[in-house]
């Protein structure tokens, strides 16, 4: 037989009072949470598993007539025969559907209602799937379709989360119909819908026999961009920063890639991407809804790290520069070892997604045990295309070692560079796996002394594994698993020793995102007179154990961690071999603007503990 599964109610509500809040636990079962001095005409406490409770506590339309005072006993009984029906749908949600129910009328004379009615639930056994049927009509279901379609129809079948063996209820029936839509209609689909759906339960036997038939509608393409909204700044640049994919089949991550490209750029404040479907197939255009960003604007930034204590900054952006009609962002920061004065400009990207940009920056900052001063040019052209971002470009580097026992003299270099990095991680701003690695190469002339050749090279790598078995639930499959986050990164320069490199070409480690348990850029190598100073080479590892918070049942926003740090910087690469470790544990926190990490480091060659915040991600 089919069974509809929906609540009901046969008795119509007297008075429009407010409902109480959800009953309380008493006595291994629930009732009523009133008031101390508010007298109802009945309590309702219902006894049985948790699951059953909970949802008979939320949803049971009793407990909507427990304030009204002046029913009688006949009235009370006379609700107590809908609410035994209406236990009996709310139950075959969860999948039971022959429960045991006993529904009883106690007089409670000195308690705050004067009579309790009593529901006792033995659920019975939990229907389970016996088999499923998922058939597609429309396009998707033509003959003679081609491979890529097929194997759509094919991954939707085999991503069925609700199959032979699991556990029936109306919530995880309604999630699997949903998820098998949404695999349809996010490639070449976006018209999709469920055109029919059947639970057929057999009671008796607490199996269920699902069917559902997709219909695909047909088949989209990628039209033309068309903008809506533009005024100040021009539709062909949306449309190359954009880079829909035309006369590409559907896709709905390709249409959310040009949309993040869009909102991403700087020229909006809101944007968004819909395909319009009520032009005839196959071509449909791209309708992008904007709001202008100012021409110009000012952002004033208050910021707190351990690695470098409170910082100020200054941030003014001009959209479209006279006569360049380039983007051009200037920063001012000021934090307890840095200060920093720059200016990038960036030309809307090419057709083929290239754009043209320069860079130029004065900075004074801590490195090592020397204040350096430092400035820097820089213009090459860049690409982002999500997942993949590289560059290329020239750049010229001064630097200085402010003091009179300064261990080096003023430094300077011009070098030709290519940098690449890729990110592939579930999620951008709280990853629970994927990878993402970051490569420079560079090779130029010192332009200070001898004028020599020097090569640098410089890589980064991080890996987050999950740990153990999928667990099921509302939230994504891999929330509640435990992960390992491993990180890596090395650095050379190659030059002749008498090579005066620019400090701020070499290398320096420690602090928040590198070695914890020892402060920011701590660790280096040593000159002739004992101090940290830049080194040519450089080495990084860590270890880091995740964990997520599960409380009475449910995922917490909070994650514990374990972590092994180490770092050695050194001017010859054999004498890599001295490694500074930071041992530690801390507790990570998804707050509504970012995450937040504090950690508790313990540095083993200084022998000092150190307190680590940082809020955001970014790789």
């Amino acid at each position: 037989m089919c069974l509809l599964l929906q609540g009901c109610s046969l008795v119509p509500w007297k008075r429009d009072k407010p409902a109480d809040d959800a009953p309380s636990a008493v006595q291994g079962g629930s009732g009523s949470s009133d008031s101390a001095d508010e007298r109802h005409g009945f309590s309702v406490e219902v006894r049985g598993p948790d699951e059953a409770r909970e949802l008979l506590d939320k949803h049971l339309e009793i407990q909507r007539y427990r304030q009204l005072d002046d029913l009688g006993v006949a009235e009370i009984s006379r609700l107590m025969v809908a609410a035994e029906a209406n236990a009996r749908e709310l139950l075959g949600t969860l999948g039971y559907f022959t429960p045991h129910l006993t529904l009883e009328l106690v007089d409670t004379p000195e308690a705050k209602a004067p009579h309790a009615v009593r529901i006792t639930v033995e659920p019975g056994p939990r229907t389970t799937v016996r088999d499923v049927d998922i058939d597609f009509a429309g396009a998707i279901a033509e003959p003679g379709a081609d491979a890529a379609v097929q194997q759509q129809r094919e991954a939707i079948r085999s991503g069925w989360t609700l199959g032979p063996g699991k556990p029936f209820g109306q919530q995880v029936w309604d999630g699997a119909k949903t998820q098998g839509l949404r695999a349809l209609t996010a490639q070449r689909f976006p018209t999709g819908s469920v055109q029919t759906s059947r639970a057929d339960i057999d009671a008796d036997a607490a199996t269920a026999r699902l069917a559902v038939t997709y219909q695909s509608g047909p088949a989209y393409r990628f039209g033309p961009l068309q903008v809506r909204g533009a005024e100040r700044y021009d539709v062909d640049a949306a449309r190359r920063i954009a880079r829909v994919p035309i006369g590409e089949d559907y896709d709905q991550q390709k249409l959310l890639d040009a949309q993040q490209r869009l909102a991403g750029s700087g020229y909006y404040d809101s944007v968004f991407l819909t395909l319009d479907t009520e032009q005839p197939p196959p071509f449909a255009p791209v309708v992008a809804q904007v709001r202008e960003a100012p021409l110009q604007k000012v952002v004033l930034g208050v910021g707190f790290t351990t690695d470098s204590g409170p910082r100020l900054s200054v941030d003014h952006v001009h959209n479209r520069m006279p006569l360049l009609g380039w983007r051009a962002v200037s920063k001012l920061s000021v934090d307890r070892d840095t200060r920093v004065l720059n200016t990038e400009w960036t030309s809307v990207p090419g057709d083929n997604g290239w754009r043209w940009g320069t860079l130029g920056e004065l900075k004074q900052e801590k490195a090592g045990t020397y204040d350096v001063n430092s400035g820097r040019l820089r213009y090459g052209l860049s690409k982002d295309d999500g997942h993949i971002a590289r560059a290329w470009f020239l750049q010229y580097d001064y630097a200085e070692y402010v003091g009179s026992e300064a261990p080096y003299p003023s430094a300077s270099a011009l070098s030709a560079n290519w940098t690449w990095t890729a990110r592939y991680f579930d999620d951008a701003a709280n990853p629970r796996r994927g990878w993402g690695l970051a490569l420079e190469l560079g090779a130029g002339y010192t332009l200070t002394g001898e004028r020599l050749p020097f090569t640098r090279a410089y890589g980064r790598w991080l890996g987050i594994v999950p740990l153990g078995r999928e667990q099921p639930g509302d939230e994504p499959a891999n929330a509640r698993r435990s992960r390992l986050a491993l990180r890596a990164e090395l650095g050379a320069i190659t030059a002749r020793e008498k090579a005066l490199i620019p400090a701020t070409l070499r290398f320096l480690t420690g602090g928040d995102t590198t070695v914890r348990g020892y402060a920011y850029r701590e660790i280096g190598t040593l000159d002739a007179n004992g101090a940290t100073v830049a080194g040519r080479f450089m080495g990084v590892a860590s270890v880091e154990w995740q964990k997520p918070i599960v409380r009475d049942g449910k995922l917490t926003d909070w994650e514990s961690t374990v972590f092994i740090d180490a770092g050695t910087v050194a001017d010859k690469a054999s004498e890599l071999n001295k490694w500074k470790v930071g041992v530690g544990a801390g507790v990570r926190w998804r707050s509504p603007v970012g995450p937040v990490q504090a950690d508790l480091a313990y540095g083993v060659d200084v022998r000092k503990f150190r307190l680590h915040l940082r809020l955001g991600y970014n790789f």
